[in-house]
């Protein structure tokens, strides 16, 4: 108890005395009781952590079960905590009925809670990104193997899952995890800082390739069939004819992915098939945009090194002396 002692009769030692140091006495009892109370917030914390992400996970097994847990959470926080009457919410349902019903929607927030989870673990302090980069390429390879379920819902999959109702109803909203994407769909994100470093090593470039590939193959699915277009009740004209966004990834952004993995293969160490390929990439798209570019970084890249300039006044080395 002596720190608490301390802790309560050192204000009133301040209001007595003038300019009185600490002692170390005093330096060690503050200490120990700021360490105990960040204990104590720590243990608040992890005990929030624990509860939210049981109730996720247990909305995560069904699409009912995520709409399920959708509701309460919106009606804890968009009602209950707004001291709204419970007819409001039941008003509310009735209006978002059509919406509610979209199994593209439920099937969303099963992706978006999985998500949340995934983030919630990378903030832990003991957190290994290496480690959830297998779980982050699941979830992101199932959003895009139900792309057609998923069309319409690139919104909702890319809203950041710390600001989600989900997030809001346990009060985790807000949580910032350095180096770490906080929606699936946030592609580029997700590739460069969980699923290509791991591969960007001289005896993984193939694995390397494969996740490049993946990453251009789903950055064109997201224009091309998960997108939210009109198709004037036509069947198959959706991906018969294709979008203005479709046409510009095609034309700006396939090529300038397709050279950014070549440039990542030859700094992994595929130096030669990559500069091979990155010659053919400038002849084959000459016309685009970055060419001049890429054909600036393809010089810096091969040519040989210059050797470091001499230090001026740095003494000349001294001739070797004649065999006897």
């Amino acid at each position: 108890m002596r720190w608490l002692l301390i802790a309560v009769s050192l204000p009133m030692c301040v209001q007595t005395l003038n300019a009185e140091p600490l002692s170390d006495a005093d330096r060690e009892a503050l200490l120990e009781n700021l360490e105990k109370l960040r204990d104590a917030a720590n243990e608040r914390v992890d005990a929030r952590f624990r509860t939210a992400i049981a109730a996720y996970r247990q909305a995560m097994s069904s699409n009912d079960a995520a709409m399920d847990l959708y509701l309460k959470c919106v009606e804890k926080v968009d009602f209950e905590d707004q001291q709204r009457k419970a007819s409001d919410f039941r008003e509310w349902k009735r209006r978002e009925a059509d919406r509610l019903s979209d199994a593209g929607l439920r099937l969303a927030m099963r992706y978006q809670l999985r998500w949340l989870v995934l983030t919630l673990q990378a903030a832990s302090e003991k957190s290994d990104v290496a480690a959830l980069a297998p779980e982050a390429g699941q979830i992101v390879d199932g959003i895009f193997d139900q792309a057609e379920a998923l069309r319409g819902q690139q919104g909702l999959l890319r809203q950041s899952v710390t600001e989600t109702i989900f997030a809001r109803a346990y009060e985790i909203s807000g949580i910032e995890v350095e180096d770490w994407p906080t929606a699936p769909l946030q592609l580029a994100q997700v590739y460069d800082k969980i699923l290509l470093p791991p591969n960007r090593k001289s005896d993984r470039t193939d694995a390397l390739r494969a996740t490049w590939l993946k990453r251009i193959q789903q950055e064109g699915l997201i224009r091309q069939r998960m997108e939210d277009r009109d198709d004037g009740g036509r069947i198959g004209m959706r991906d018969a004819v294709r979008s203005p966004e479709y046409e510009k990834f095609l034309a700006d952004t396939l090529p300038e992915l397709q050279w950014q993995m070549e440039l990542d293969l030859f700094r992994a160490g595929d130096q030669r098939a990559a500069a091979l390929r990155m010659l053919q990439h400038i002849e084959k798209n000459v016309t685009h945009a970055r060419a001049r570019e890429w054909g600036e970084q393809f010089k810096m890249l091969i040519s040989p090194k210059a050797a470091a300039p001499a230090v001026v006044g740095e003494a000349a080395p001294a001739p070797e002396a004649d065999a006897p």
